[in-house]
């Protein structure tokens, strides 16, 4: 068992200094897309903890990592990177143990297992998944039917979309589609409103997985008057109204539900979050069919 000198070991733990700040270097031969996102991903495991983020993206060459390795010395923490270039990533792990600052290459294990299964050697060709590839026209054709079918525009054509999400207004509907189209859907979203009826196109469309978006009378209330401050609008009280608000969102569940469209309470689910819950019940659909 470990112990520090003169500390037992059941307090070491205490013995330590907690530490409330870093510098976090993340490096990349590519946009860093990837590296930050698992970054944050293992820093939201952590409470009260401020980071100070150094994005260094496109690191392709020698004379690059000698740069940066310049500021790892000046501002020393840890170091996560996604480097496919042998010559590289071994000159940054050389230094960076050479300074004992701990360098983590995040993507190898995966590639390694997956090498390993695959029986295949890796290509080390660095932005790789950023190639003008079919997969990639297919998401930007997604985000241009987005932008075209936002707040239920052009309806004339919304039964070629994958998804529709329709819901009563601040249920995060733009962003979720938004969020999809990256994901290569073809995303169409369609305010319910109580004094109006549905557009007939959303009531007949075949094609589509329509699904309806829900969240909290409080919740809803609350993100409506941020939206109104924001605008700096006044004069809406019904719109804020903790019962007429209650009543819309009731009305719109029934409906919903009356067309045995799929509900989703976005209440307690990020954007990230609801679009995954969508992308499931798309892809179940999918097989379904």
């Amino acid at each position: 068992m470990f112990e520090q000198k003169g500390v037992p070991a059941n307090r070491v733990a205490e013995a330590r200094p907690t530490m409330k700040s870093f510098h976090l270097h993340l490096i990349s031969d590519s946009t860093g897309e990837t590296v930050s996102t698992i970054a944050r991903s293992a820093l939201a495991q952590f409470d009260g903890i401020d980071v100070v983020e150094h994005n260094w993206s496109l690191v392709r060459s020698r004379t690059q990592i000698e740069k940066l390795l310049v500021a790892i010395q000046e501002y020393r923490g840890v170091v996560l990177y996604t480097l496919v270039k042998p010559e590289l990533e071994e000159a940054l792990q050389k230094h960076c143990l050479s300074m004992s600052v701990p360098c983590v290459p995040v993507l190898e294990p995966v590639i390694e297992a997956l090498g390993g299964f695959l029986t295949r050697a890796v290509q080390h060709r660095p932005g790789r998944q950023h190639e003008l590839d079919d997969e990639y026209f297919q998401r930007i054709n997604a985000m241009q039917f987005v932008l075209t079918h936002d707040d239920g525009q052009a309806l004339r054509d919304i039964d070629s979309a994958d998804v529709i999400l329709t819901g009563v207004s601040r249920t995060s509907k733009t962003p979720t589609c938004v969020y999809l189209a990256n994901r290569g859907l073809k995303a169409a979203n369609v305010p319910f409103i109580v004094s109006q009826a549905l557009p007939a196109e959303v009531l007949l469309a075949q094609k589509p997985l329509i699904v309806g978006l829900t969240t909290s009378p409080a919740r809803l209330v609350q993100v409506r008057r941020n939206r109104l401050r924001q605008m700096n609008e006044s004069g809406a009280e019904s719109y804020v109204d903790l019962e007429v608000v209650r009543d819309e969102l009731n009305t719109a569940r029934h409906f919903f539900t009356a067309h045995r469209w799929p509900i989703i309470d976005v209440t307690r689910r990020s954007i990230e979050e609801t679009a995954a819950a969508v992308l499931s019940l798309y892809r179940n659909r999918s097989e379904d069919v």
